[in-house]
This record gives structure tokens, C-alpha cells and sequence, in this order.
């Protein structure tokens, strides 16, 4: 069940994600594919360096959006 609520949550933070860095994303398919890898980074990123966001849905979605965010800018750097 935590698979399927990451993965759900990682697609919202795609698009939210892509709507935050407007003009810098890969289309929404690729968006949506980027905030459920970075809603995987973002969980184990803040649990590395042991921040916490809150609990629930949406301390959740903040991590997983931060997630995508930073991988959506890391894609952004390599593909130059």
C-alpha cells in the first residue's frame, strides 16, 4: 500500500512540480514519470538528513514536490 500512495503522490508532485518550474519541464508524461522518481528522492533525501515536513498527505506532497523539483532541475543541468 505505501508503494501505491508514494507512486500517487509522486505523480501529483510531478505536476505540481512542472507547474512550479514553468518553461524548464519535459511535457506532462515526463513530468508526471519525474515526480515519481523524485518522490522516491525526496523520501529518502529528507530521511537522510532527517527532516521531516509533518506528517500526513501533505507534509508528504511538499517532500515529494521538493523531490521532483530538484530532479527536474538536475535533468535540466545534464541535459545542456
Amino acid at each position: 500500500m505505501d508503494l501505491i500512495y508514494i507512486i500517487l503522490i509522486g505523480i501529483a508532485a510531478g505536476f505540481l512540480a512542472g507547474w512550479l518550474m514553468k518553461g524548464r519541464g519535459f511535457g506532462w508524461i515526463i513530468n508526471l514519470i519525474l515526480g515519481i522518481v523524485g518522490s522516491f528522492v525526496g523520501n529518502w533525501l529528507f530521511g537522510v538528513l532527517g527532516i521531516s515536513l509533518g506528517a500526513g498527505i501533505i507534509g508528504t506532497l511538499i517532500t515529494a514536490t521538493i523531490g521532483a523539483v530538484v530532479l527536474l532541475l538536475i535533468v535540466n543541468l545534464l541535459k545542456r
